[in-house]
């Protein structure tokens, strides 16, 4: 993908569909089981809708009954940057691409071994690379 790094607010604006843009550019949050990837458990990669940065592998997806796809894991500790989150009177762990910092989703430590972390990502921050067969 193009250099991500100089785009401009109307770059984003073109290249996002206008939910991507709210949810990657905005800090925005899909409804929970509306997104495309919330039911996806093939195996593969999901990466960066902005960027193309490798974030997950499916075999860290689990299902954590929320709605939102979750993993336990990034692909790699570097995929990623985590930032405070108090918007709507809720202290929380903001998840982005460490590459672009397109905003993801948060990380709870609710989720299963062996991290006992919980990565809810939207969907539209996302694009799944199914392994090729």
């Amino acid at each position: 993908m193009a250099d991500n790094e100089n785009l401009t607010d109307a770059d984003w604006r073109e290249k996002l569909t206008p939910e991507q843009y709210r949810i990657c550019r905005e800090k925005g949050t899909e409804r929970p089981f509306t997104g495309e990837y919330w039911q996806e458990f093939g195996s593969g990669n999901y990466r960066c809708r902005c960027c193309g940065e490798l974030l997950f592998e499916a075999d860290t997806k689990f299902d954590a009954g929320c709605g939102w796809p979750s993993f336990y894991a990034p692909a790699s500790k570097t995929a990623i940057r985590e930032h405070m989150d108090t918007s709507h009177h809720m202290v929380r762990t903001e998840v982005v691409c460490r590459k672009c910092g397109c905003h993801l989703g948060h990380v709870f430590t609710d989720g299963p071994q062996p991290t006992g972390l919980r990565y809810c990502i939207n969907s539209a921050s996302i694009h799944f690379s199914p392994d090729k067969k």
